[in-house]
C-alpha cells in the first residue's frame, strides 16, 4: 500500500502555518520530511503526526524549539523502552508457557510410568 504524501504547501495550508516554519522545524532537526529526486519535500502521515504534537508543545504549551527538541528525544527514548519491555514480557511469557509445558509432560511421564506398572503386574 503506498503512503500517502503531502507537499509542503498543503502540509502549511493544513496547519495554517507558514511553509518556513516547517523549513525551520526540518532545520532544527524536529521534522524529516523525505525528499524527492528534485529535492521537493514530502510529508508523510507519520510526519504530521509528529508536526501536530510539536504544535501542540509550542502553541499550547508555549515550549521553544530547544525544549521541543529535548521532549521528542525524550518521548523516542520512552518508545524504545516500551518496545524493549515488551519483546522482554513476551520472552517471560514464551519462558513460563514452556516452564508450564515441561511440568506437564513430566506429570505425564509419571504417569504413563505409573500405569505400566500397573499393566506389568496384572
Amino acid at each position: 500500500m503506498k503512503k500517502k504524501l503531502y507537499t509542503i504547501g498543503i502540509v502549511a495550508s493544513m496547519y495554517n502555518i507558514h511553509p518556513q516554519t516547517l523549513r525551520l522545524y526540518e532545520k532544527e532537526g524536529l521534522l524529516k520530511p523525505t525528499r524527492s529526486k528534485g529535492r521537493t519535500r514530502y510529508y508523510t502521515e507519520e510526519d504530521l503526526q509528529r508536526l501536530e504534537f510539536i504544535l501542540s508543545l509550542s502553541r499550547d504549551l508555549g515550549v521553544n524549539l530547544a525544549g521541543i527538541d529535548i521532549i521528542l528525544r525524550m518521548k523516542e527514548q520512552i518508545e524504545e523502552l516500551e518496545a524493549h519491555i515488551q519483546k522482554l514480557i513476551e520472552f517471560i511469557q514464551k519462558e513460563i508457557s514452556y516452564q508450564e509445558n515441561e511440568e506437564i509432560r513430566s506429570i505425564i511421564l509419571a504417569e504413563k510410568r505409573d500405569l505400566l506398572k500397573v499393566i506389568k503386574k496384572g
